[in-house]
């Protein structure tokens, strides 16, 4: 058994590895980039190597670094997780080149599936069902228009080096093809410096099915069931589950033998998904499941096979790393239950999905948080301290992430931030808690997708098991349309708001709505509640503190913020602030310009005391790679400004302030 392991990995992936190393008495060696120097998988790996700069192609995908590190370490052995080098058959070699093991396929194994073209061919002799399409050799415009005549209309244009949904195109009618093909190539190109194409009949009613395959050294190799990973966009993975909706026995024997076929054409070891495309227009048959391409690497959404099978999936990439046989024979295999993984990614739904970076001031994923009400109870009787009782779900949820609180989201990597995996006794019981456990996601001030997948999960088709690759497409605009922050939820957070500052009594009355309503100050003072920096206008019935405390339909959170109060409602964190004016006076914070995104400030147009009118830009800041104008919302005076030229600034920083014109 291998003693000392070094993964060429980090973030989630990397702390997987070390937690069933740890359990096996296997000692863990991390590596690490400049803007990885904190990291969780740093921290608990047994040791720890620098291997670069922050970006990855001079850290995490040097693989000379990565081996000498080994090498520097004792390390017996290389795990290289997914992503990065994992799939680099070149890198594979040299690992064994130098004396070490690598925990992985053969590098021969890796490139017989690395080009889809090559694999489709050998996958077509091995018996294992291929969609229709070509493959062939002649790249010539006019060879791979007539192919797709032949086809019939639409078919999909694919780069033969292609993955993670670059270099495809889906072509309808035959005189897009040429405008298609060139750009397919273009893209093909510059991603993957190789401009080959192959074509395949495009499927209606798609769904991605997957099989999760083992091979050993010993000639053995073994299915572990299948996937249904058909909730996806742009091509990415969003929720996988498994075993997939709708999928008879039959059927399932025989996409599970034509998965070991493949694994076995290429003298598979380790673990390896075949992924199949399949027709569903009827129903999941055999007869219109194809294969797609094969995955020599652990997959990220492995957790689902492991839950319903009991399987540690690391343990034997190790174990059969090591020389040993697979545990376990294929008559040993058995499904219990239904497992569901979604992936919770710092990202904004609302703006296109664009990165989040930033700091996790708050962060937690814990079903062992104390209630809203304990908070409130408990602050009246002045303090909380630890944790209370939480909810349990209906079935357990398993947490795989690589940042804790106060960690932050580089913008040099994958944004993800941790899967969430559910495991029940039914498909709907791992749903429901799955869609909970999204819906009480709590991270600030970064953004997340964890509301959106909370509606994905609660989508009648999702329900019923009826969903296709196209599903989160064709429903974007629904999926992806602005929260809003329920009155009642408005209240809670006000009131725990001005308890925390230290504004008196267990009433505060509202009357028609936030705008005006007093608190316990100065009796001339007025104040408006901002909901992300929006002025509340929706009316909020009349509440104390006592009946809020003990309503037990409120089980969202709080968090401070500098600027007020996070309420953390179906996944999503809203900012409170109060805003405080004498009279009917207007108040300068109605124009408090905030950052939307964490940027760069690359222009300020305006100075302090400029009067500025409705509409005219006052500063452009720049964010994940676009430009954003900010503009003064009224006519009036810039009273402050704290942003300059050239300056970072974070997510909701105030930028500067205009005060509106005074009315005659």
């Amino acid at each position: 058994m291998i003693s000392k392991l070094l993964i060429a990995n980090r973030g989630e992936i990397a702390c997987r590895i070390i937690r069933t190393a740890r359990a096996m008495g296997i000692a863990t060696v991390a590596v690490y980039s400049d803007a990885d120097a904190k990291a969780l998988h740093v921290r608990h790996a047994d040791e720890a190597v620098h291997i670069g700069p922050s970006p990855a192609a001079e850290s995490y995908l040097v693989g000379e670094k990565i081996i000498a590190a080994a090498k520097e370490t004792g390390a017996e052995a290389i795990h290289p997780g997914y992503g990065f080098l994992s799939e680099n058959a070149g890198f594979a070699q040299a690992v064994i080149d130098a004396g070490l093991i690598w925990v992985g396929p053969k590098p021969s194994s890796i490139e017989a599936m690395g080009l889809k073209d090559a694999a489709k061919k050998l996958m077509r002799a091995a018996g294992v069902p291929v969609t229709p399409g070509y493959e062939g050799e002649d790249q010539s415009v006019e060879r791979l228009k007539a192919e797709a005549d032949a086809i019939g209309y639409p078919v999909l244009i694919k780069a033969v080096a292609g993955g993670g949904g670059k270099g495809m195109r889906k072509v309808d009618a035959a005189a897009d093809f040429e405008a298609a093909l060139e750009s397919c190539r273009r893209e093909a190109k510059a991603s993957f410096s190789n401009d080959e194409v192959l074509l395949e009949k495009w499927i209606t009613s798609p769904r991605h099915i997957e099989v999760q395959v083992f091979g050993d050294s010993h000639g053995n190799v073994v299915h572990l069931f299948e996937r249904d990973c058909s909730l996806q966009r742009r091509h990415q993975k969003v929720i996988e589950e498994a075993p997939a909706p709708g999928m008879d026995e039959a059927t399932r024997e025989e996409i599970c033998a034509a998965a070991v076929r493949a694994a076995k054409a290429v003298d598979y070891e380790g673990a390896g998904t075949i992924e199949f495309i399949a027709d569903a227009s009827d129903g999941l048959r055999a007869d219109r499941i194809f294969f797609m391409e094969m995955n020599t690497r652990l997959q990220v959404e492995h957790p689902v096979t492991e839950e319903i099978t009991g399987v540690d999936l690391v343990e034997w990439q190790l174990r059969v790393a090591s020389g040993e046989p697979i545990p376990l024979k294929q008559e040993e295999l058995s499904i219990e239950g239904w497992a569901i993984e979604a992936r919770l990614y710092a990202e904004d739904p609302a703006k296109g999905f664009l990165p989040s970076t930033g700091r996790l001031l708050h962060f937690c994923l814990s079903n062992g948080l104390p209630s809203p009400q304990q908070v409130l109870l408990a602050m009246a009787e002045g303090g909380f301290e630890g944790n209370g009782p939480g909810w349990l779900p209906d079935a357990p949820i398993r947490v795989d992430t690589g940042v804790e609180q106060n960690a932050d989201v580089s913008p040099f990597y994958d944004p993800m931030i941790a899967k969430l995996v559910s495991h029940g006794h039914t498909r709907d019981a791992a749903r429901q808690s799955l869609a909970k456990t999204c819906g009480e996601v709590e991270v600030w001030p970064v953004k997340t997708n964890a509301s959106f997948l909370a509606r994905l999960l609660e989508e009648d088709a999702f329900i019923s098991g009826d969903v296709t690759t196209d599903f989160i497409g064709e429903h974007l605009e629904d999926l992806t349309a602005p929260s809003t922050l329920g009155d009642r939820w408005a209240e809670a957070g006000l009131m725990l708001l001005v308890q925390t500052a230290g504004y008196g009594g267990n009433t505060w009355p509202i009357g028609n709505g936030l705008r005006g309503f007093r608190v316990n100050r100065q009796a001339e003072e007025e104040a408006t509640l901002f909901v992300d920096g929006e002025p509340q206008k929706a009316p909020l019935p009349d509440m104390t503190f006592a009946d809020f405390a003990t309503d037990e339909e409120f089980g969202n959170r709080f968090a401070r913020d500098d600027s007020g109060m996070v309420v953390f409602d179906r996944g999503q964190g809203f900012l409170l602030s109060l805003a405080y004016r004498a009279g009917s006076a207007a108040s300068a914070a109605d124009g408090a310009i905030l950052a939307p995104m964490p940027g760069k400030v690359i222009a300020v147009d305006v100075a302090e005391g400029d009067a500025v009118t409705a509409g005219q830009r006052l500063m452009v800041l720049e964010a994940m790679k676009m430009e954003h104008a900010l503009t003064a919302p009224f006519d009036g005076t810039v009273t402050e400004l704290s942003a300059s030229e050239g300056g970072q600034v974070q997510v909701e920083a105030v930028l500067c302030v205009v005060e509106p014109s005074s009315e005659d």
